[in-house]
């Protein structure tokens, strides 16, 4: 738990662009333990998301079946959609997730957090991951 908390610290740290201009999305892949892998920025969280795979494939990553990835804002359908296809079974989001995010993720065994704070967060679907 202390790890999932832990991340907003560790995702502002990591955001390059974000501390320059204050006004840019983020998203991190993250191992097992919450340590980042990858961040990729963009004013648009999906082509954050959509950079973050492509270095994913770079990599040789995907399937991330071990890993999480964290995004700055809202969990919308879409990013919901993307990390399931790219093998993530775990998304942590700052905001919060559409209806239609949490629906996806339940139907296909994916662990969904949001509302992530330095102290709390809310887990949407499939608890059992979280120790």
């Amino acid at each position: 738990v202390k790890t999932i908390t832990d991340l907003t610290q560790s995702l502002t740290g990591s955001q390059l662009i974000f501390n320059q201009t204050g006004s840019i999305h983020a998203t991190a892949l993250l191992n097992p333990e919450g340590k980042m892998e990858l961040v990729r920025e963009d004013v648009g969280r999906h082509n954050a998301m959509d950079k973050l795979i492509g270095g994913m494939w770079e990599q040789g990553n995907i399937p991330a079946l071990g890993s999480m990835v964290l995004v700055s804002g809202r969990a919308s359908f879409e990013l919901v959609q993307k990390a399931l296809m790219a093998g993530i079974p775990i998304m942590v989001a700052i905001g919060a997730p559409s209806s239609l995010a949490i629906e996806l993720a339940d139907n296909y065994g994916m662990t969904l957090i949001g509302f992530l704070k330095p102290t709390s967060f809310n887990i949407y679907t499939h608890p059992e991951r979280i120790i």
